[in-house]
């Protein structure tokens, strides 16, 4: 039994962590959710379980039929490379990089099919070596093993130094903190192989990826904000009877556009993965200065009068002071002032004939300048008790002629070229409000 004290340690954490995950996913009702992480962690359990069974089988051949043997030590060897390759999956995830054509999945999963295959077909050269303290094996399965393994974590380590503005900057300490240790305990297992320490690889990884990012009660914590600044939007917007839906529509325009902005490299000094996270959660903030204007305005069924527009424009005005008195004790300082800016200047246009401060180009801040877009695209495209939807065609079309006079040019090229996106967007909410509702 001491050579497998380690990997019975491992597997206890492995399991606690296991159960822990299960019962609040469960409580929050999130058992669907980020479904990666438990199939890293049911891999991690089953590596460390074959580690555990390997380390006695290996020191116990008269007791154990070769072929069992083999065939242990295959499974083992697989699951080693199993988990490494969820990570380098896990982390294409999280930074945004995991492709959508099928061949370049098929470019992903394929070096590590030919791993399985020749690990599986080159068993009958494993080794068994009767070191010091403890019996190991090695041989091209194991050392096919190995580059493997040290191929997808050096390929994990690179995608997140790569694409690291993809991932919130309180994560990111912890995520090359994990890779990291990974890195060092796999590079002593494959240095000093009578160690037997890899089952330490797959434990340190589970629970750093479970710390930093996949805590149920935190990211429980996460949406809980992002469901009070909805509810709070949804107030505001229940006052007009003629935006139902805006907040969230216009939401969703804004996450395309952000996304795309991010994942072509534009704005790259700007745009974080903390920046489109802001702006994601300021955007249904941008007509709280509705709130200020009078219910003969705000819910007139026609036209406004000259000074009716002057009152609907303070709402813009209105809106930045309302979330700089309210929100000014918050401590997010980012958030705050992106969402003081979405109220305050989704309303300026590109060519500065805007209101409330008539800024103009670049002097409106980026997120202002994609919310002005969605704003727009979701007023004409949606009916009113005075006039109603107009065509989508017509929608982009004037999104097309306001490039460059209304809107950012570049912005309302990549939404223009999100069309797809946007018209699928739009026909889930149109679904969704013709739908009939439920009992």
């Amino acid at each position: 039994m001491e050579h497998i004290k380690l990997q019975a340690g491992c597997l206890l954490i492995l399991l606690y962590i296991a159960l822990i995950y299960r019962r609040e996913s469960k409580k929050y009702g999130h058992d669907a959710k980020m479904p990666l992480f438990g199939k890293i962690l049911s891999l991690s359990i089953l590596n460390v379980l074959l580690d555990g069974i390997t380390a006695f089988t290996v020191n116990n051949r008269s007791l154990v039929p070769d072929l069992l043997n083999t065939v242990l030590h295959a499974l083992f060897l697989i699951s080693i490379d199993s988990v490494i390759f969820a990570l380098f999956l896990y982390m294409l995830h999280i930074t945004g990089a995991f492709p959508e054509s099928r061949s370049k999945r098929i470019l992903v999963f394929l070096p590590f099919g030919i791993n399985v295959a020749v690990v599986v077909f080159t068993m009958n050269k494993l080794e068994y070596i009767n070191g010091t303290a403890t019996a190991y094996s090695m041989g091209l399965p194991a050392y096919t093993c190995f580059v493997m393994a040290a191929f997808y974590i050096i390929t994990s380590l690179f995608t997140f130094l790569k694409r690291w503005h993809y991932i919130e900057s309180h994560k990111r300490a912890s995520i090359l903190t994990y890779l990291l240790a990974l890195s060092a305990i796999t590079g002593i297992q494959m240095i000093f192989p009578e160690t037997l320490i890899s089952c330490l690889a797959a434990t340190v990884l589970i629970i750093g990826i479970y710390m930093n990012t996949e805590d149920p009660s935190l990211n429980e914590l996460a949406h809980f904000h992002t469901e009070t600044v909805m509810s709070f939007a949804n107030l505001i917007e229940n006052r007009d009877n003629n935006t139902g839906g805006h907040i969230k529509r216009t939401s969703r325009y804004v996450e395309i556009i952000a996304n795309e902005l991010l994942s072509k490299g534009h704005h790259s000094e700007i745009l974080t993965k903390d920046y489109v996270t802001n702006l994601l959660k300021a955007a249904p903030m941008h007509d709280i200065g509705k709130i200020s204007v009078p219910d003969a305005v705000l819910r007139k069924p026609g036209r406004l009068t000259d000074e009716e527009f002057t009152q609907m424009k303070k709402h813009a005005e209105n809106g930045g002071d309302i979330i700089r008195e309210t929100f000014r004790n918050l401590g997010d300082e980012d958030f705050r002032r992106m969402a003081f800016e979405v109220a305050r200047y989704h309303h300026e246009k590109w060519n500065g004939r805007g209101y409330p401060d008539g800024l103009e180009q670049e002097e409106i801040p980026l997120c202002a300048r994609i919310m002005a877009v969605a704003d727009v695209f979701d007023a004409v495209s949606e009916k009113r008790c005075y006039r109603d939807a107009m065509p989508l065609e017509q929608c982009f079309e004037i999104i097309r002629q306001g490039s460059g006079q209304d809107f950012d040019p570049l912005i309302a090229e990549i939404f223009l070229e999100s069309r797809e996106k946007v018209e699928k967007v739009h026909a889930e909410f149109a679904a969704a409000q013709n739908s009939p509702p439920t009992a």
